[in-house]
């Protein structure tokens, strides 16, 4: 007899995994569709204001303050930490530098005032399209914050110097939000507590330039956690923090909002 049994392989064997290569190098504007954001939290330095390394020259002076030359191993070392903290509250920064308080404190006084006469020279712009950008969002309905981890002096100095006084309803540094800077959420959390914006914070929206910017968004459980390509990071570290996006500049935010649905 003839068997009846199909004894044709039924498994298909075609690999069901696409190997195509998934990260897109193309310097385009992320347009993904965001959630309903209530509530945006914008950083400054390098986000939304341009400061051309200011930060880097400002660490010099805080550095020879401390007896730490520059074209030394051990400033080499020391600006190599602080590239990489980008974002971070400047005393966290140097507590880790110089080890004890009264060093730390030291050299930020140092790094603030130098910072603060830099900026008091005219060496900072914002970045192009960035108050426009916080016009646009606010004439949506959104309530924008502007943080930093510089100290509020200093951020006081910076708003001075562009005219934006009054351009948002808050700005914080981590002073106002207990003393902890980012990567800790507290900023943005104080921004959500503060301004009652949002009903949640999956109503949120972070943006920044720096992987510890991401960080503070991914910690808050924001909604939306965007990278901005006009600051200390690039889009691998963007991405490996946490990023749900990675735009051009901060001014790209109001467009892929607008598409919340």
């Amino acid at each position: 007899m003839t068997p009846t049994t199909d004894t044709t392989p039924t498994t298909d064997t075609t690999p069901t995994t696409d190997t195509t290569p998934t990260t897109d190098t193309t310097p385009t504007t992320d347009t993904t569709p965001a959630p309903d954001i209530r509530l945006v939290v914008l950083d400054m330095a390098g986000t939304t204001v341009a400061d051309g390394g200011l930060v880097e020259r400002a660490f010099d002076t805080a550095a020879r303050a401390l007896g730490v030359e520059p074209g030394t191993p051990d400033h080499a070392e020391k600006l190599a930490h602080v590239r990489a903290t980008m974002g971070e509250s400047k005393i966290s920064v140097f507590r880790h530098l110089f080890g004890d308080e009264d060093r730390a404190r030291h050299a930020n006084a140092a790094f603030e005032q130098a910072y603060g006469a830099l900026v008091g020279g005219g060496l900072i712009a914002p970045v192009p399209g960035a108050r426009e950008a916080v016009e646009e969002l606010a004439a949506d309905g959104r309530t924008v914050v502007l943080t930093t981890g510089f100290a509020r002096v200093t951020q006081d100095a910076i708003l001075d110097a562009l005219g934006w006084r009054g351009l948002v309803p808050l700005t914080l540094c981590p002073a106002d939000a207990g003393g902890r800077g980012r990567p800790h959420p507290d900023m943005v959390l104080t921004a959500f507590l503060r301004t009652g914006a949002a009903d949640a914070v999956r109503q949120v929206a972070v943006v920044g330039d720096t992987s510890y910017d991401v960080l503070s968004g991914v910690r808050a459980g924001a909604g939306l956690v965007a990278g901005v390509r006009t600051g200390a990071h690039g889009d691998d570290a963007l991405r490996e923090a946490g990023a749900t996006h990675v735009l051009d500049s901060v001014a790209d935010l109001p467009v892929l909002l607008r598409g919340a649905g």
